[in-house]
């Protein structure tokens, strides 16, 4: 059984884009476009994994991180941001993330993070 998944950006170009890339391997059970609403989605849908961009209006992703590990450290969390928010990347993982993948990032590439990031194969 794939684990349900929880895809936040705020771009919905992106958010369709990692949507369709992990589609085959996940249950998306929804869709957020900033923090706040990926926490509060978080709290009703309980996914096991989040695919979260870093800047985002409202709530960053970092700061939604942190709630997110806070309410329950086993979710796994992959952020997927872009290449010039290396700095940013070191907070991401300072705050608890699984993994991280830069935009453009290839299908293969992000489904390998998930792999890792949830320590058993969820692509084949």
């Amino acid at each position: 059984m794939s684990p349900d998944a929880l895809v936040v950006d705020d771009s919905s170009f992106q958010r369709s884009l990692v949507s369709e890339t992990i589609d085959d391997w996940v249950n998306i059970v929804d869709t957020a476009e900033n923090g706040q609403e990926a926490v509060e989605l978080f709290a009703e849908t309980e996914p096991a994994v989040i695919t979260m961009d870093i800047m985002m209006p409202e709530m960053n992703g970092i700061e939604a991180l942190s709630e997110i590990k806070q309410r329950s450290p086993e979710t796994t969390v992959v952020m997927v941001t872009s290449v010039s928010q290396k700095e940013k990347m070191r907070e991401a993982a300072k705050a608890g993330a699984d993994g991280y993948v830069t935009k453009p990032f290839e299908a293969e590439e992000l489904g390998s993070e998930l792999d890792d990031a949830l320590d058993s194969p969820v692509t084949n």
